[in-house]
């Protein structure tokens, strides 16, 4: 039995879904997502809530799934989302220009990384909370599609992977780091 997809979804005054064959479309404030529908999983608008139904039992995750994808695209035509990634190294930076990112990770060449459409990046230089004075780059990102925005994060991720013993990289925001046995991080 789905327990996420037998709970109703309570519509914010400010959002209107329209549903089709095989698509939710969903209006908000901050602008239009379309979710995909699966094959056996219909919604129902009940009023101010919208209801994921299923045809049978065999269709249990994919219940769970479309009312997950449709909960995401209503809070992110409400409220957006938004995810840090820490640029952390001597040298290395990130400086955003329009619809991209120019990055310099310690390679030979810097690295330009074009934003897609619908993605936002700012960059604020932070101080770290260690005793000696380091100074790391911090980006947000921030977007109404969760998907994208997480495919954005994970690829930016990729360029420069967290070193094992220094941690130096490319790396989420609040996400310890595990060093190798016998290390102490210092």
């Amino acid at each position: 039995m789905s327990r996420i997809g037998e709970k109703a979804i309570t519509l914010p005054k400010d959002v209107t879904v329209t549903i089709q064959e095989r698509e939710l479309e969903v209006k908000g404030p901050k602008g239009t997502l379309k979710t995909p529908i699966p094959q056996g999983i219909s919604f129902k608008l009940d009023g101010d809530d919208l209801r994921a139904e299923r045809t049978s039992d065999d269709l249990a995750a994919l219940h769970g799934l479309a009312r997950a994808l449709a909960n995401n695209a209503i809070i992110g035509v409400t409220k957006g989302f938004t995810t840090q990634m820490d640029v952390v190294g001597v040298g290395y930076k990130a400086d955003v220009q329009s619809k991209k990112i120019v990055f310099s990770l310690g390679y030979s060449h810097p690295i330009e990384f074009l934003l897609p459409e619908g993605v936002e990046a700012r960059a604020e230089r932070l101080t770290t909370k260690s005793n000696i004075q380091q100074y790391q780059t911090t980006l947000t990102l921030a977007s109404i599609d969760k998907q994208k925005l997480g495919q954005v994060a994970a690829e930016m991720h990729q360029l420069r992977k967290p070193d094992a013993y220094k941690g130096k990289g490319i790396r989420y925001t609040g996400v310890a780091i595990k060093l190798k046995p016998g290390k102490t991080g210092k």
